[in-house]
């Protein structure tokens, strides 16, 4: 029977694809027709199941490490199996929420030895190495601005941002809105009140990402002669909430997942770590990934990256697992776990999506 990746499966194929990959990533030893035929009660003939083999190694699927060995899955395979025959297990991401909830004390924590804890705890429960970016400001939400003025004839720009969260900006006095010494504090101040109204109604709601690239070149005509100010101040919020190629990954988990047989080779580790270590501004499109942070809740969260689909060839025998955590409906971080691509999906899946949601809900 003529297939290709592309072909639908029929239930038995699925069915020897399933099993031939839970138990190559239980074992890691290549699986023969005697063997499915032993664990897993399939009801045929061993010479059925050699066949439906071959035409799955034929369909890409499978492949023969060496001549008459068992067969193990390829990149595809593990596609397959991720896409269409396995779902999250649901017992472990109440479990791993449950977990989260009394280890972690996010009340008088600070964000990174938050962050730093629970990297600790889904490096431990999956095996793998785990990551997890800083919050990003700059995906927030602006609810609120005001300009006011300080004693020392300063302005300090306050937003109030998702959650409420308060952050400032000092503007120094050469950036001045009103540099007339004559003019009165009340005049000032009303001045202020006025420009803060009209930013208001045209930022409020948008991303801090956002407002640096927004054309100002038809402001309104009582509005004309603060354009410069207005770009000033815009530039101030970008250059501080940039999101930046080196933000920070937190990484634990490096020693478990290299005692895999996956990295028995010295090269293969070395060059894994020097991108873990030295080369993170390459990983950090991969692990937060900005195309994602305008999905809703209701879409599939989960991203999984599996072997040759890495772009990056220090990953290619590995398997990424991320998804984003937000704050409100905005993306601000994400949680990753990196391992071989013979690893158990059903359960890195959970982890990763239970914790991106606990950090979400925090």
């Amino acid at each position: 029977m003529p297939m290709t990746v592309k072909n639908s499966l029929t239930e038995r194929y699925e069915k020897i694809l399933r099993a031939t990959i839970k138990h190559y990533i239980a074992t890691a030893e290549p699986v023969g027709s005697k063997t499915l035929i032993q664990e897993y009660d399939f009801m045929v003939s061993s010479a059925t199941i050699r066949n439906a083999m071959g035409k799955l190694e034929k369909a890409g699927l499978l492949y023969q490490p060496y001549t008459s060995a068992g067969r193990i899955p390829s990149d595809s395979g593990y596609r397959i199996y991720v896409d269409r025959l396995i779902s999250p297990d649901e017992k472990i991401k109440t479990n791993i929420t449950k977990l989260l909830t009394k280890k972690i004390n996010y009340q008088s924590w600070s964000y990174e030895a938050l962050l730093q804890q629970t990297t600790e705890i889904l490096a431990r429960l999956s095996g793998c190495i785990a990551l997890i970016t800083i919050p990003q400001t700059e995906n927030n939400i602006l609810h609120h601005l005001q300009l006011v003025r300080l004693a020392t004839g300063q302005i300090m720009l306050i937003m109030v941002i998702d959650s409420y969260q308060t952050e400032s900006i000092l503007l120094a006095n050469d950036d001045l809105l009103i540099s007339d010494n004559d003019t009165s504090e009340d005049l000032i101040d009303s001045e202020l009140q006025i420009l803060s109204n009209f930013l208001n109604s045209k930022l409020k709601g948008r991303s801090l990402s956002e407002l640096y690239s927004l054309d100002w070149t038809e402001l309104d005509q009582e509005f004309k002669n603060y354009t410069k100010f207005i770009n000033f101040l815009l530039q101030q919020i970008n250059s501080r909430y940039q999101l930046s190629s080196s933000t920070p990954i937190m990484i634990k988990g490096i020693s478990e997942v290299v005692r895999q047989p996956e990295f028995a080779q010295v090269e293969q580790v070395h060059s894994l770590l020097h991108l873990l270590e030295q080369q993170q501004e390459q990983l950090l499109p991969l692990i937060f990934d900005v195309p994602s942070l305008n999905q809703s809740f209701s879409e599939v969260k989960v991203k999984v990256s599996i072997g040759s689909e890495n772009p990056l060839e220090s990953m290619q025998s590995c398997s990424l697992i991320s998804a984003v955590y937000r704050q409100g409906n905005n993306g601000i971080g994400s949680v990753g776990i990196i391992g071989p691509t013979r690893m158990s999906y059903e359960n890195a899946i959970a982890l990763v999506e239970s914790t991106a949601d606990y950090l979400s809900s925090l």
